[in-house]
This record gives C-alpha cells, sequence and structure tokens, in this order.
C-alpha cells in the first residue's frame, strides 16, 4: 500500500488525512466473515518525517479470536467487531489493562458489531456504539493464532513490529497533543 492509495481511498470515503500520522487498519475480505483466528489482516502507518511521508506495514487482526467467539463472552450483547470506518480523535497513548503502553481508546465511541451466537462466522448485523476498550496493543513475541489475544481489539502479531509501532507514534505524542485518529477500511 502506497501513500498515494490511502490518500486516493480517505478521499473516497470522506475521511480525514492527517498532515502528520495515519494509522490504518486494513481488514482483509478475502476471508468472507468467516472467523479465520489468523492475523491476516494490516496495520498500516503513513507519517511525515524529514519532509517526506514514510509507511510501515504490520500484520495484525482486526478482528476477535476463537476464544472470545466461541467460549468467554465479556459483552452479554456478544463479542466486539470494529465496524469499519474513521475514529477521529479517539485514541491516545496509555496503558493497555495497565500494563504496557499501547494506543488505547479514550472517552469517544466507537461502533462495533456485536455477535452472541459462538459460531465460526462473524455476524456484521446488530451494533453498539460506546467506550468499550477497543484498543491496538500486542499479541506475543511472534503469535501463530489470535485465540485471547483479541476480544476486539486491533492487535499486532509481533511484539517486535508492535515496539516499533509505538515509537513511531510516541514521536508524535506532543505535537499531536496525545490525540490520535484511527481509521479501519476493508479491502
Amino acid at each position: 500500500m502506497t501513500v498515494e492509495q490511502l490518500k486516493q481511498i480517505f478521499a473516497q470515503k470522506g475521511y480525514k488525512w492527517d498532515p502528520l500520522i495515519n494509522v490504518v487498519g486494513i481488514r482483509n475480505l478475502s476471508t468472507g466473515h468467516k472467523v479465520t483466528n489468523k492475523f491476516d489482516d494490516t496495520l498500516v502507518v503513513a507519517y511525515f518525517v524529514n519532509n517526506a511521508w514514510r509507511i510501515v506495514e504490520y500484520k495484525c487482526t482486526t478482528d476477535p479470536g476463537t476464544y472470545y467467539v466461541r467460549k468467554k463472552l465479556l459483552n452479554p450483547k456478544g463479542v466486539a467487531i470494529l465496524k469499519a470506518g474513521q475514529y477521529l480523535d479517539t485514541y491516545a497513548i496509555r496503558l493497555h489493562q495497565g500494563k504496557y503502553e499501547a494506543l488505547c481508546q479514550t472517552y469517544k465511541k466507537v461502533t462495533v458489531y456485536r455477535d452472541a451466537n459462538k459460531n465460526d462466522v462473524y455476524d456484521l448485523i446488530v451494533t453498539d456504539t460506546g467506550d468499550f476498550g477497543i484498543n491496538i496493543h500486542a499479541a506475543g513475541e511472534d503469535s501463530a493464532l489470535v485465540e485471547n489475544w483479541s476480544a476486539g481489539c486491533q492487535v499486532l502479531k509481533r511484539k517486535k513490529d508492535f515496539r516499533e509501532f509505538m515509537l513511531i507514534v510516541n514521536s508524535y505524542k506532543k505535537v499531536k497533543k496525545n490525540i490520535f485518529t484511527y481509521t479501519l477500511i476493508e479491502l
């Protein structure tokens, strides 16, 4: 994915392009709505540094893992699946579950689908809007499966990639006043 391609998608959807840093999740639609339990999505960071745009991509999941889809519902309405869209100024660097810095949902609301039937298909029918702690955080050192790493969060597959991601985001913390936008698109 190039910066030009991202800008074109943003323009088509009427999304705001940030002049400094854009954090973009790309949900892989080739799997349909089947629960793959894999890190088969991409997190893209496009950032402006030294008078030029740079772009990095990381393997991630934008969908919950089978642990929360099949076994343990944290919310009686069902597991959360973040709805594609742009969440303006909705994220900040905070502690994820009180453990380590991550890009965490602030007081601003996001919209998720709720799937409560515990099968292997994401049901994208019922929506719910609120502050659910849909964070962008790390999985394991190099996780093979999503499992319980995500109950709706956007999760990077490798801790090494996550550390690099956080270095980039942290370099914009002061100038952005610790307010970031997350955009989730589907391709």
